[in-house]
């Protein structure tokens, strides 16, 4: 019986030395040297988020401003014949997908945050998010502070049911589980603004008009594109290529054509 064990735990220890080895390998792998070999990166996206990263119904392609700088990143990392592939991903999977080396970098309205940053090594901020305000047009709400002693309306789980408790503590904060919920709400009088990250809310208003943005930014939340722990040479030529962009003008072109003209959104705060 002894003997029994003995050959099947042998294959399993091999087995297991394997994995670890494996691992390790996929852990010290640089990602910039792979992608400059294969010319391509594989960029974790939004597919549900209007203006950032939105399918589109009749073409079935993602469409929007992440996308579109994905796509003028790789070319300014790799070269004019780069390809770009693009993964969804959604605010849980994310990370996961990132430190599994299905994704080389995640470029999906990813706020930096110290919790994050002991996960994954960040870019420079590529957007200046933070939360504002959603509310009719014929609204008398002007800022933040015009909250105290009324109805908020948000999402679960985002910052932004921080940020007005600290800004307007008397106000009174419904929370919903989507903002297709939360913008019902708001179109039914049930709160007189809707709260979250400014560009998020661009969207929103540029779906629903009669809406607009107030308050400007209140809180600052911006953007990071984010790459696997210790990969800084692939986050150093991130950045480098932004910078490139910004210089260029390609960012300035690419902010103009998915954010001006939306109500209440000021493009002086986000053009480079």
């Amino acid at each position: 019986m002894k003997k029994i064990k003995r050959f099947l735990f042998l294959p399993l220890l091999i087995l297991l030395a394997f994995t670890l080895t494996a691992c390790g390998q996929h852990a010290s792998s640089n990602v910039y040297q792979k992608v400059k070999e294969s010319k391509t990166i594989v960029w974790g996206v939004r597919a549900d988020t209007r203006l950032f990263g939105l399918t589109n119904i009749k073409t079935g392609h993602i469409e929007g401003f992440e996308i579109d700088l994905a796509k003028a990143l790789t070319k300014q990392m790799l070269g004019k014949d780069a390809k770009t592939d693009f993964v969804t991903t959604t605010a849980n999977t994310r990370i996961p997908l990132l430190k599994n080396g299905n994704v080389d970098a995640v470029l999906a309205t990813m706020t930096i945050t110290p919790e994050r940053a002991k996960q994954v090594t960040f870019s420079k901020p590529y957007f200046p998010a933070g939360s504002s305000l959603l509310v009719p047009n014929n609204s008398k709400i002007k800022n933040v502070k015009d909250l105290e002693g009324k109805t908020v309306l948000a999402v679960k789980g985002t910052t932004a049911v921080d940020d007005v408790h600290k800004y307007a503590p008397k106000a009174r904060i419904l929370q919903y589980d989507d903002y297709g919920q939360a913008m019902s709400a708001l179109k039914a009088n049930q709160g007189v603004a809707l709260t979250t990250d400014n560009g998020l809310l661009a969207g929103i208003a540029q779906e629903n008009p009669g809406y607009k943005l107030v308050g400007g930014v209140y809180s600052n939340a911006p953007y990071g594109i984010a790459v696997n722990k210790g990969q800084k040479q692939m986050a150093d030529h991130i950045d480098q290529a932004l910078n490139e962009l910004q210089k260029n003008g390609t960012y300035d072109r690419l902010i103009k054509k998915w954010f001006a003209g939306i109500p209440g959104f000021s493009l002086k705060g986000v053009l480079k």
